[in-house]
């Protein structure tokens, strides 16, 4: 950014404009595989400031085009979402406010950390159960912006199911409140001559002119992150017109989300969980159905090769635990770690199932029936006692978490990390995939997800500086992309399109839908002021050529 700009930005601004080296640095990564450098972060200090922002980019966009704005919280987006080459704006510095609880519904900025927004529902039994695995290190404004999910999404749905309100600065440098209108209300905001009223109706027009080709293109599948929600929007049969339902997931392409309202539901008294340890997938489809009909809270996953890494990087996964965390996640897994040291294979897939309810009889009798239904099948099987999930969650979540970081020498990829499927299709899909990798030695890779959503994260570790893993990740995402497609189900259940999907929106949607999300971009952005490459626009060289190198 030349002289004469920063210096203007700086005077309508009353938080921090920085572009030295340090800052530009920290910023030009999120946990992707991408490297993109901002030309400056601002840091805003309230409302004032991001919609002179705004009106800022709209006013020098002629004379300097590249001019836009992107948002971020924690910048723990694993797609690319979060970093852009212009200018980045950092919430977490000011808008970070303590959440108010209202009932069972919770108001927060994008700045606040989810571990410090549930320490606060938690003290009214209510918890947001969309929270991903990224929860102790995540913000609310990726929440929202990504659509977040995660291990309880099975029994509760995504983030969208809970927003309730949402507060928005539009490209005309205002503020906009969003929430569901009823068709009174939408009549109303649609006879408005103002650039609100403009949206409102060009979008009512785009739905209800492409009703039918927007309804089929929605995913026949439980978790979907990737594209605009446009099937969300109108509700035909309840006469509700919802415009959060777009903003929930749109990375922050429409506009820039300043505080939301989030309803909470309430904590479960007891809880139980099964740990089933499996040598073959032979009978996987038929514990999928009965799990599935048991209704668990969540119903996990992770492979061999996840074990193997815990244990070949044991320095570096006590780091991420603590002692006495490891000493935990050890009982929990002295089966597993048995037959490691002894020789024997290791289990190929070890699934986690949860059952909550204020019953404790009500849980206990779940698990049984369950033990009891696959006894003909002998899985080897493990019962955690009440209050001793944590154990198995640690190595679920931070094995997870331990792939973000460098490890030695390898890095994290993750480019084919969030796919979905319905889970009847598990036992098939699965192998095509992971064959598609195992023909290149260059990448270690894990398998671990959500079985009950049928949503799988593979997140390769590599050396991303060989020239072969750089040539190759184009490749196995083409190949996987199709089988996706070919089994319709979505590119991304929960980590979003970002850098590194947008340009595959295509083969999942197909042309017609993906135009009707460019009509969608301009209606809320024509001049494509935020961020910029993602949902619309995505170039798979531009990202390419911007992989990481320096970790």
């Amino acid at each position: 950014m030349n002289d004469n700009l920063l210096a203007e930005l700086k005077t309508l601004i009353k938080g921090d404009v920085s572009a030295d080296d340090q800052t530009l640095s920290d910023y030009s990564h999120d946990a992707s595989l991408f490297e993109v450098k901002p030309q400056v972060v601002v840091f805003p200090k309230d409302e004032e400031d991001v919609k002179n922002l705004v009106k800022f980019v709209s006013k020098n966009k002629k004379d300097y085009p590249t001019l836009s704005l992107t948002g971020r919280s924690a910048g723990t987006d694993m797609s690319g979402g979060a970093i852009n080459d212009s200018i980045l704006i950092s919430f977490t510095k000011y808008f970070n406010n303590t959440p108010t609880v209202n009932g069972d519904v919770a108001t927060t900025q994008p700045g606040v950390y989810y571990r410090d927004f549930e320490k606060k529902t938690l003290k009214h039994n209510l918890i947001f159960p969309s929270y991903p695995a990224s929860r102790e290190i995540c913000a609310m404004g990726g929440i929202f912006n990504n659509n977040s999910g995660g291990e309880k999404s099975l029994k509760y749905g995504k983030t969208e199911n809970y927003v309730r309100r949402m507060k928005v600065v539009l490209s005309d440098g205002n503020t906009y409140e969003l929430k569901p209108l009823n068709e009174t209300e939408l009549k109303k905001k649609m006879a408005k001559t103002d650039f609100e009223g403009e949206i409102y109706k060009k979008m009512y027009e785009l739905i209800t002119n492409n009703q039918e080709v927007i309804t089929q293109a929605k995913p026949d599948i439980t978790k979907n992150s990737a594209g605009y929600f446009l099937w969300n929007i109108w509700d035909k049969e309840k006469k509700v017109f919802d415009l959060t339902k777009l903003f929930v997931g749109a990375q922050g392409t429409l506009g820039m989300f300043l505080e939301g309202d989030l309803e909470l539901v309430p904590v479960h008294k007891h809880r139980d969980m099964l740990i089933i340890f499996l040598h073959d997938m032979s009978h996987l489809g038929q514990i999928i159905n009965e799990v599935m009909a048991l209704s668990p809270e969540s119903f996990e996953s992770y492979d061999d090769n996840t074990l193997k890494l815990a244990l070949k990087y044991f320095p570096e996964f006590i780091k991420q635990l603590g002692f006495f965390g490891t000493i935990e996640a050890g009982f929990a897994f002295l089966p597993a770690f048995f037959d490691l040291f002894t020789g024997r294979s290791l289990p190929k897939l070890v699934l986690q199932i949860d059952f909550t309810s204020d019953d404790l009889s009500e849980v206990k009798e779940k698990v049984a029936t369950l033990k009891e239904k696959l006894r003909p099948l002998h899985p080897t099987t493990q019962t955690a006692l009440e209050n001793q999930e944590k154990r198995y969650w640690l190595v679920r979540r931070e094995s997870f978490n331990l792939l973000r970081k460098k490890i030695r020498d390898k890095h994290t990829a993750p480019f084919i990390d969030d796919f979905v499927i319905k889970p009847e299709y598990i036992e098939e899909v699965l192998p095509q995939i992971t064959d598609i990798l195992k023909k290149h030695p260059e990448f270690i890779f894990t398998v671990a997800g959500h079985v009950g959503n049928g949503n799988f994260h593979i997140i390769p570790l590599v050396d991303i500086n060989n020239p072969n893993v750089r040539t190759a990740i184009p490749q196995i995402s083409d190949e996987v992309y199709k089988i996706i497609a070919k089994y319709k189900g979505s590119i991304t259940g929960e980590h979003n399109d970002g850098l590194i999907r947008t340009p595959y929106l295509k083969e999942m949607y197909g042309e017609r839908i993906v135009k009707l999300f460019e009509e969608t971009k301009k209606i809320f952005d024509p001049e494509n002021i935020f961020n910029p490459r993602k949902k619309v626009g995505g170039n798979l060289d531009y990202a390419m050529s911007h992989i990481r190198t320096n970790w």
